[in-house]
């Protein structure tokens, strides 16, 4: 863990971090301040993340950094993108049946 890839959405690099829930989080690669998730590297190499609280702020060895889903510009575009209000000819709107049928999507 801890190694620097590519967001799939984007094609921006990103840096692969574990969570104090073992959950992978991907943040930008360079601190910022503005940032909400404090990471470090443990003594293995892999960098671990969390959110730093009242009660246990930011140590001397962790740096802030902005997780990339905040900053990422392919999933803000397509959370803008909105279904268009007439479908094309030729296409169903299956929302109301999957409602019924027990809210599967």
């Amino acid at each position: 863990m801890g190694t620097r890839a590519i967001c799939r959405d984007c094609y921006r690099e990103v840096l692969w971090t574990v969570t104090d829930a073992g959950k992978r989080l991907a943040v930008d690669p360079e601190p910022d301040e503005t940032g909400n998730t404090a990471a470090y590297r443990d003594g293995t190499g892999t960098f671990r993340s969390r959110r730093p609280t009242d009660e246990l702020p930011i140590m001397a060895w962790e740096k802030l950094y902005v997780p990339h889903v905040a900053t990422c510009t392919a999933r803000q575009r397509r959370a803008t993108q909105k279904r268009p209000a007439v479908l094309p000819p030729g296409v169903l709107d299956l929302t109301a049946y999957r409602r019924r049928a027990g809210g599967r999507s």
